[in-house]
């Protein structure tokens, strides 16, 4: 047992420490092992050297793109040695860059010794194939280096399904083999050269087989997510139907909304100086100064560019903001760019459904910002509420708007509630706004504002309407 010295890691500190012992090592990696021979994009980051296309906006902007690029590989367990722009209208459609940009791609790999490209950007398929054919190292781009750090850091059943979901529709159309050898049948005639006994057959190659059981394995993925689904749709209605208001913590990656709500509820989640640290929803109830309950959940960080493989995938988890009667969007302070992370965040949310669910701001990290660059964000955004989870400046601020802005009860009532009926008075207490309290020998006299579900319960104590 432990001494009343010794102090008791919470949740998010052994989670921290699960995952710092499980860090990514050479040799090592989160590909889908149930793909055989095929060659799967291998995941194996170790010496990488980034490159972008410039096509719009400012040079810092480009840059600013390029820097999260490279936290991004840095929390898949790579090292950065060298990244490269170019600027261009629009990404060269045979190799993402251009030919003499290749040609420098080529020597940085080089001097480097490099084992990986990442681009900043989607590649297609045939992007993919020809830039390793001219550099002569693996090439991936930023949506798979997003999804390989999203099946790192999934840990619910629900999680880990939704990223191996996007995983799959992400890799179908970017199978392919091992040159020849992937001939598995010759199918019609098979006399030629390559042909003989044993060869002869409907002509289905080991791609496509591969191919016929990813389909088959995402169409289980998304009945096992459907289900999952439900489960979630089921809690969501037992608060609904309960009258108990949600308020979602969505915003930026690593803007810090896992350390808000542990400083708001004392959830003890896991909080980490990275990108996508949190994956799994985390709902905690709390409750205002006047004695209601709210919900409070943390959500999937969103990002620039997000997939639009994981955004279908975690349309279910992201429903818990669409869902929500409160969305605190928090924006990170320090951050060089925090205007574009909002349009970010706000696009996804539009694509959810959740544009029209009320808004708080929150600018986080303020510890950590100039002082300029604080002045600059309360001009641009004066109704936003300025904190810093870290020293908990702000937070009680913070909780007072929270309060403000949850809807509030609409049915008045003054009724008596006996003594016997505790319960009943309790329930009064979590879910409706108490204006008044008297206590005398029948019961106990109270002014509230309740739902109508309750006000129905409250009928039969009922001793006028305010």
């Amino acid at each position: 047992m432990p001494t009343n010295d010794t102090e008791l890691p919470d949740t998010g500190q052994l989670a921290l420490e699960e995952r710092h012992a499980l860090r990514r090592v050479a040799g090592l990696s989160t590909e889908l092992t149930d793909v055989t021979e095929v060659e799967y994009r291998q995941l194996r980051l170790e010496r990488v050297v980034l490159v972008g296309v410039w096509t719009k906006g400012t040079l810092t902007e480009a840059e600013n793109s390029l820097a999260e690029l490279a936290a991004l590989a840095e929390t898949a367990g790579s090292q950065v040695l060298d990244g490269l722009i170019q600027r261009r209208k629009s990404p060269d459609p045979a190799t993402f860059v251009g030919r003499g940009k290749v040609d420098e791609l080529t020597e940085a790999v080089t001097a480097s010794g490099a084992d990986t490209v990442i681009c900043d950007g989607e590649l297609s398929p045939s992007q993919l194939r020809n830039l390793e054919a001219e550099i002569k190292v693996k090439v991936i781009d930023r949506t798979a280096l997003i999804l390989d750090i999203f099946a790192q850091h999934a840990t619910s059943r629900e999680g880990k399904a939704q990223v191996e979901l996007a995983q799959l529709e992400y890799l179908v159309p970017r199978l392919r083999g091992w040159g020849e050898t992937l001939s598995r049948q010759a199918g019609g005639r098979a006399g030629g050269a390559g042909g003989g006994v044993g060869l002869r057959g409907p002509g289905e190659t080991k791609l496509e087989t591969d191919r016929r059981r990813i389909r088959t394995r995402i169409a289980k993925l998304r009945r096992d997510i459907a289900k999952l689904r439900t489960v979630r749709d089921t809690k969501r209605s037992s608060r609904r139907r309960h009258s108990v208001p949600s308020v979602a913590i969505a915003g930026y990656t690593n803007a810090g909304k896992s350390s808000l709500l542990n400083r708001l509820t004392g959830a003890g989640v896991l909080v980490e100086d990275a990108l996508f640290a949190t994956l799994d929803p985390t709902t905690r109830r709390a409750r205002t100064g006047d004695g209601r309950d709210y919900t409070l959940s943390d959500t999937v960080g969103f990002v620039s560019h997000l997939p639009h493989q994981l955004v279908d995938a975690f349309r279910s988890t992201l429903e818990e903001v669409a869902d929500a009667d409160l969305i605190v969007h928090v924006i990170d302070g320090s951050h060089p760019d925090p205007g574009a992370q909002v349009r970010a965040v706000r696009e996804v949310l539009n694509d959810v459904g959740a544009d029209a669910v009320p808004e708080v701001l929150v600018v986080n990290k303020i510890d950590r910002a100039g002082s300029e660059a604080l002045l600059t964000l309360r001009t641009d955004w004066p109704d936003a509420v300025f904190v810093s989870a870290h020293t908990g400046e702000g937070v009680d601020k913070l909780r007072d708007v929270i309060e403000e802005r949850l809807p509030r009860p609409a049915v008045p009532l003054l009724v008596c509630v006996p003594y016997v009926r505790g319960d009943l008075a309790a329930r009064v207490r979590q879910r409706g706004q108490v204006r008044s309290i008297d206590h005398r020998g029948d019961g106990t006299v109270m002014d509230v504002l309740v739902d109508e579900a309750l006000a129905a319960e409250l009928a039969p104590f009922v001793i006028d309407t305010p």
